[in-house]
């Protein structure tokens, strides 16, 4: 199911009476509920896919019951393998197994062999990046006797499967998420208003401009041999705001939805495009990704403990590794690669760890160099978004070639009165965000008078109402 789809709000409404009109039945007669639901929203989708988070869930609720009570550290490595072996398993079989067989083909066709490459056109699960991810959470933090495992059954499958976040995240550790549904939970009025008006905001960023951006994006991409180079960066500065708008627009939406029902999700964006250093962008972007593989992959290969030329392997491994996660294509892991690249000047350097803060606290506008350095970082990810939206890697190296090149102005142009108006949401959406930069999303304006807030609410309302593009596009992370 669709957040922007027609069906959407009437499930959310019908879920959100049902849920509180139970509440004095207890949070167990809710965890049913909630479990029913997610199931139904993920199985309006594609029913049979219910089984591989059914079968996902099943196991690592066993395994972490077991390794709540196992005291060999050999039968524990056991288990934490059959966890990882299940989860990694499936994701590996449905989302990488035509990938590996069209590549060794693909070599062995490179070397003079024949190759005739049999794949099963396997259909990609939506969401089962982010659920394996999500689980695995459990098991691993229970291995590392981080948290304890639940006995409650209904609690943990809820929790895998709670549908704001199910197939786009954020990636909730267990230790965070899972405790919220072993406790009661009480309607929070002011609450709720801010998950409403967080809802309202990823709307805007959805229908009115990453839809209404996908048409040009398209174009541009698929033509850009036509083009000129100006053509071309305008086609990967309105991917980037595409992209940002679709999966965070998704993420605000998920985030508020769970406000409704009482439960906090962590944020998963927080400006990215404001940063100053490639460092800072991903402490903002896909903030649950970028901690998982910190967790789970970066500092079990050794962090920052190692010696200097053993962080740097850690860190290209991480952001690759994280490149692939995001499609089996190697445009991904170019794309990842490239941000390790991007990264490690800065680890050498020991900058790394610097902005922090809020760009430009307490002023208005950025000073010169900090200004500087913002364009200086959105420049370097627009490089990189090339990788992640072309199609093949020759194309994307064609792509980045015509934009380095110092003739810009030999080829064809877009319409540039039908990108405008997007240009123009786009403008709207910076001036806002910069302005709320220092708050949990744009539409948390608690400051304002009464009067003025709903005026704001409104209009954004009323944009979304009569520029959003409804056609049901998905978001672009489905495919992950």
């Amino acid at each position: 199911m669709l957040f922007n789809s027609w069906i959407f709000p009437l499930f959310l409404a019908v879920v959100f009476v049902l849920y509180w009109a139970t509440s004095r039945a207890g949070f167990r007669v809710q965890n049913v509920l909630l479990l029913v639901a997610s199931y139904v929203f993920y199985g309006w989708w594609d029913y049979r896919f219910l089984s591989l988070i059914f079968i996902s869930s099943s196991v690592d609720y066993v395994v972490g019951r077991w390794l709540g009570a196992a005291t060999r550290t050999g039968f524990r490595r056991a288990l934490l393998g059959l966890s990882l072996a299940t989860n990694l398993g499936l994701l590996g079989f449905f989302k990488y197994f035509d990938f590996f067989v069209q590549s060794a083909a693909e070599l062995l066709r490179s070397l003079g062999l024949h190759a005739d490459p049999r794949t099963l056109n396997i259909v990609l699960p939506v969401g089962i990046s982010f659920y394996t991810f999500q689980t695995l959470s459990y098991t691993i933090d229970i291995y590392r006797k981080r948290i304890g495992p639940t006995r409650d059954l209904i609690a943990f499958f809820a929790f895998v499967s709670f549908f704001p976040q199910l197939v786009a995240g954020p990636i909730e550790r267990a230790r965070s998420l899972l405790p919220q549904f072993l406790r009661p939970r009480r309607f929070d009025a002011q609450r709720a208003t801010d998950g409403l008006r967080q809802i309202l905001w990823g709307f805007f960023k959805k229908v009115v401009i990453a839809d209404n951006v996908a048409g040009h994006v398209d174009t541009i991409f698929a033509m850009s041999p036509l083009y000129n180079g100006l053509t071309l960066y305008l086609g990967v500065v309105l991917f980037a705001f595409q992209i940002y708008c679709d999966f965070s627009g998704y993420s605000d939406i998920a985030i508020g939805t769970g406000r409704l029902f009482g439960f906090s999700l962590m944020r998963n964006f927080a400006y990215p495009y404001f940063s100053r250093n490639i460092a800072e962008f991903w402490r903002r972007w896909h903030i649950s990704l970028s901690s998982w593989f910190r967790d789970y992959v970066y500092i079990p290969l050794g962090g920052s403990r190692a010696v200097m030329p053993r962080r740097i392997l850690n860190v290209i491994v991480t952001f690759t590794v994280s490149g692939f996660w995001h499609g089996a294509e190697w445009t991904f892991v170019v794309w990842g690669l490239l941000h390790g690249l991007y990264y490690i000047p800065l680890m050498v350097g020991r900058s790394h760890k610097k902005h922090v803060d809020t760009p430009a606290e307490g002023r208005l506008l950025p000073g010169l160099r900090e200004f500087g350095a913002i364009v200086l970082t959105f420049y370097a990810t627009l490089i990189a978004w090339v990788f992640f939206r072309a199609d093949s890697l020759p194309g994307a190296f064609s792509y980045v070639r015509r934009l380095l090149s110092f003739d810009l102005l030999s080829g064809g142009t877009i319409d540039l009165v039908a990108v405008q108006q997007v240009l123009g949401y786009i403008v709207v959406l910076v001036g806002v965000e910069w302005v709320q930069r220092h708050r949990q999303h744009a539409l948390a304006i608690d400051g304002l008078s009464r009067p003025v807030r709903w005026i704001v609410y409104l209009s954004v309302a009323l944009a979304v109402a009569f520029l959003g593009n409804f056609g049901e596009i998905e978001f672009i992370y489905f495919q992950f």
